[in-house]
């Protein structure tokens, strides 16, 4: 589990919050150094700022030194803008001085794609660790404190960002302080820190996030990524953060294979498994959004919003096709606008006196610009079942002043969707003085709400319950995995693979060896008719394809036949196979067939998955994903998410399954992933057949390969 030590997070208080900035490579010229000595200076009134560069006596009004060791101080902050193959020598000469932090803004590292550029920047990282002086970068444009006013950065937007409770963590300069200030300012969005981390050779992401855990001031941490370099850190940032309740509202890119190879060229980042990607930050409540708007946006919502006792919403409107079209975007997101109890909709119908429409959504037509529309707005946010009252209008002053006061005199949330001009000077701007949550689109309206609401149902079934945690592991589950899960094996034989699942509770099938005919007769007989028979081979991972499985035998002298069908089909198809025989197996029947699966990414860890069987699986990948461990809630989910999981339930007649018993199972084999890293490589229980409810579940197939 990753830790953060009170002087990593002191060196990131000082690059944020810094009493004195050095800036190495400052220049007259609006290039990265002048910037950066230019925005530094802006809060020269609380802030020494020193440029350094040996080449000019004073620079912007500022005495200019030849070196870092001359300055009269050791620097909070140094900026670096050099090049790259200057960078490391001035880390190492700002730790000398007693430097608290660096920003290096020089790129031609990892992002080139070299062999020494990237080994350049891996020892920028080792330095920085060692020596405790933390580093931001190196390809980024720097850092801004927004709130206390100062700018450490190499952009060349200088002071013009409103404060507020969001942290923004980009680790793409160019997008923190364009796209994602420009519309925050734009929008009277307040930021509390602009950070970017570009190549993050040192601290990444995950490292300012925790910083801004601890910050009371910041309410919500918005963040692009491109590509984690520690992905399970920031999985457990999430966790603090739920404890701390902060959202994580994130763009992540990846999506598309497009998406992928773009993010690695430019930060030479992994993204890894994009759609694992969507079921992990579900499961720790990140807030995933798709572009630079929605991400502001329901960073607003979430910063300015108490959490709503009811998931209904009001909606008012001055139009009827404008609440219309708000109230279907709202269905469509599986929003809920329950109808009006007969004393809200009298109340309404006292104001509009047969004009417009007393329902929800509210077409109140003129009225939502009169001294009535405070009435309206009462009746609709009072009813029992609304917890969000949405008006979509675009009214005059008067009409802002009135949906402020409804929201500071209530304690229900308030969102407003703006159907103007954006560059109106009437109403739109007291909205965004106040702090308003404000959309400009029905369907971001809604997926906004939607992200609200299931945030705060997240977090307090989180806070309930808490995060799972894997038990020891048992003398039995030690066992057997040292000795079937040897080096040098590429995979375990099905009976082996079964033997494996079992050490930790899994059921599986009655099932014995034989290598010859007479003694799979044998079997069968003890085993009771009907029997199948399976190859038994680890070195044949695919038996259908072998030819090597025969289902249903019910007399011995099929048994008999099928065992000489079986072993002939399955040494034409691999000769060099070491086979062991065949397996006798007890069919089951009368369940339905599910896929349980473990894997590894590289960047997450341990993968528990589940399907139903068939065409869902192959054709549809109708499949639920989760990091390990689980637990039982988490299960319950997992298998809520599939579709096919319906025919769980007794579908056409059939009766139901033992759902409770697959939960169980799917805990079971998400503490043998977790106990089993690095040196399992994938497991396989295909199919594990869900039998009636009160029967349990049983794995007749199974295959374990080992990690290489």
């Amino acid at each position: 589990m990753p830790t953060w030590t009170p002087e990593q997070m002191a060196s990131i208080h000082k690059m944020l919050n810094p009493r004195s900035i050095a800036i190495v490579g400052a220049t007259p010229r609006m290039q990265y150094g002048g910037r950066f000595l230019a925005a530094s200076l802006k809060a020269k009134d609380r802030v020494n700022v020193y440029p350094v560069n040996p080449r000019y006596p004073e620079i912007m009004g500022a005495k200019c030194y030849p070196t870092i060791s001359d300055l009269p101080e050791a620097p909070d902050l140094v900026g670096i803008v050099v090049p790259y193959d200057q960078v490391l020598d001035t880390l190492k000469e700002s730790h000398r001085k007693g430097a608290g932090s660096a920003i290096v803004i020089s790129a031609g590292f990892s992002e080139r794609d070299l062999d020494d550029r990237r080994s350049l920047q891996q020892e920028l990282g080792v330095f920085a660790r060692e020596s405790g002086m933390r580093v931001c970068g190196p390809n980024c444009l720097g850092v801004a404190n927004v709130r206390d006013n100062i700018w450490a950065s190499s952009s060349s937007r200088g002071s013009d960002g409103l404060s507020g409770p969001i942290g923004l963590i980009c680790q793409s300069g160019a997008s923190a302080f364009g796209p994602f200030l420009t519309r925050a300012v734009e929008e009277g969005i307040g930021l509390s820190h602009i950070i970017s981390t570009g190549n993050e050779a040192d601290l990444d992401f995950a490292d300012f996030a925790r910083y801004l855990l601890d910050d009371d001031y910041v309410k919500v941490i918005a963040g692009f990524v491109e590509g984690f370099k520690d992905a399970r850190k920031f999985m457990e940032v999430a966790r603090l953060a739920a404890e701390r309740n902060k959202p994580i509202v994130l763009i992540k890119i990846g999506r598309s294979d497009l998406g992928s190879r773009a993010a690695r060229s430019h930060t030479a980042s992994l993204t890894g498994s994009d759609a694992l990607y969507d079921f992990a930050f579900a499961q720790h409540g990140v807030i995933r959004v798709q572009d630079y708007d929605e991400l502001l946006e329901v960073s607003q919502l979430l910063a300015h919003s108490p959490r709503p006792a009811k998931r209904g919403l009001a909606v008012v409107s001055h139009s009827g096709g404008v609440s219309s079209l708000t109230a279907d975007m709202c269905g469509q997101a599986g929003l809920d606008l329950p109808a009006l109890t007969q004393k809200a909709q009298d109340g309404i119908n006292n104001v509009l006196k047969g004009f417009g429409w007393a329902a929800n959504p509210s077409d109140v037509t003129g009225f939502a610009n009169s001294e009535s529309f405070p009435e309206i707005m009462s009746n609709l946010i009072n009813e029992p079942e609304v917890g969000t009252l949405v008006v979509a209008s675009a009214g005059a002053d008067s009409q802002a002043d009135q949906v402020i006061a409804q929201r500071d005199s209530s304690s229900k949330a308030v969102a407003f969707l703006w159907t103007g001009t954006r560059g109106s000077n009437a109403g739109l701007p007291k909205l965004k003085a106040a702090n308003i949550p404000l959309f400009y689109t029905p369907d971001k309206l809604a997926k906004g709400l939607r992200s609200l609401l299931d945030y705060h149902d997240w977090k307090e079934g989180r806070q309930s319950v808490g995060f799972a945690t894997a038990p020891a592991i048992t003398a039995a589950q030690r066992t057997a995995p040292e000795r079937l899960l040897k080096a040098g094996r590429s995979a375990l034989s099905e009976r082996e693979s079964k033997e494996l699942i079992a050490a930790w509770g899994v059921p599986v099938t009655r099932e014995q060896p034989a290598a010859a005919a007479d003694a799979a007769v044998a079997a069968a007989n003890r085993l009771g008719y009907p029997v199948a028979l399976k190859i038994d081979s680890a070195d044949i991972l695919h038996k259908t394809e072998s030819g090597g499985i025969r289902l249903g035998l019910r007399d011995a002298a099929q048994v008999r036949s099928a065992f000489g069908e079986v072993m002939s089909s399955a040494k034409a198809y691999a000769p060099q196979a070491v086979i062991n025989g065949v397996l006798v197996q007890e069919m089951v029947s009368g369940g339905v067939e599910v896929i349980v699966g473990v894997s590894y990414d590289p960047q997450l860890g341990p993968v528990l998955l589940f399907g139903t069987g068939g065409v869902m699986v192959e054709v549809y990948g109708d499949v639920a994903m989760r990091l390990c461990p689980i637990m039982r809630s988490e299960a319950l989910e997992m298998i809520s998410q599939v579709k096919g999981a319906k025919l769980l339930q007794g579908f056409r007649g059939k009766p139901k399954a033992d759902v409770g018993a697959l939960a169980e199972t799917l805990v079971k084999v998400s503490h043998l992933a977790v106990h089993l890293e690095g040196k399992l490589g994938e497991l396989d229980i295909n199919p594990l057949m869900v039998l009636p409810e009160g029967q349990g579940v049983k794995a007749v197939d199974a295959l374990a390969l080992v990690k290489g």
